[in-house]
């Protein structure tokens, strides 16, 4: 039995998470983690992860990036395995991750679900061909007014894929506004939408003369990241220090 922290319970993938949980035989949700500190779950919830005296063989984490730091540290000192799936990470707290995973099993990935995954390995064989082609790269991510930061880790991630497919060097564009000038050729231009309740969409699209090839996911529901989540939190028990991603636990 994989005995798992969720840290952020109280918000909306924390529920997700822990509903989808208790369908699993292997894994059990024994404690929880949120600022907000207040329980409706069976398990107790601590306002801090320091407070938490529950043994647990991993954490989960869907939170804020202002309390990513705080996990990193106590994760190592506990030698607790973690799932990181908060996003929005400074380039200071990608470096925290890096040295963490030095001394703990550290996931991270920027989008949980195996369809993202499995778009990101497909884009990094396709990218070098449309792009000595002559096609010019765009990402448009949709998600819901409540989303904090822009673009999403996913675009980002999908965006690196390509880039480290590429034999040139190619710039990230997210605003032209303040220019005018044609497109320049290497750069990828990434667009940010937010509004309603759109939980995840993401288009790569391929513009090529007279053509255009879309590579688009659509997520309908958040559980298809907390299943990747619960998938990526039975991987991760048990596994020695180091830095791994969704595409470890897909094989």
């Amino acid at each position: 039995m994989v005995r798992a922290i969720m840290h952020g319970c109280n918000g909306r993938m924390g529920h997700v998470i822990v509903d989808l949980a208790a369908a699993y035989e292997d894994l059990e949700i024994v404690a929880g983690v949120d600022a907000f500190g207040e329980n409706t779950y069976s398990f107790p919830v601590f306002d801090s992860i320091e407070k938490c005296d529950i043994d647990a063989d991993v954490v989960i984490d869907f939170s804020t990036a202002s309390a990513v730091d705080n996990l990193l540290d106590v994760c190592a000192k506990k030698n607790m395995p973690v799932v990181l799936c908060t996003t929005g990470l400074s380039e200071e707290q990608l470096a925290h991750v890096d040295s963490a995973s030095k001394e703990v099993a550290v996931l991270k990935s920027a989008n949980m679900s195996v369809g993202i995954n499995m778009l990101m390995k497909v884009l990094s064989e396709i990218s070098p061909v449309l792009s000595a082609a002559g096609f010019d790269i765009e990402i448009v991510e949709k998600h819901h007014n409540q989303k904090l930061d822009a673009p999403s880790g996913t675009a980002i991630a999908l965006a690196d894929s390509i880039k480290e497919a590429l034999p040139e060097e190619f710039e990230y564009v997210y605003d032209r506004s303040g220019r005018r000038e044609k497109r320049p050729k290497k750069e990828i231009g990434i667009s940010a939408v937010r509004g309603g309740t759109i939980v995840g969409d993401h288009d790569v699209i391929f513009a090529g003369t007279d053509e255009v090839i879309t590579l688009s996911h659509r997520a309908y529901s958040r559980s298809v990241f907390a299943k990747g989540a619960l998938e990526a939190a039975r991987f991760l028990a048990g596994k020695p220090a180091g830095k791994y991603d969704m595409a470890d636990v897909i094989g």
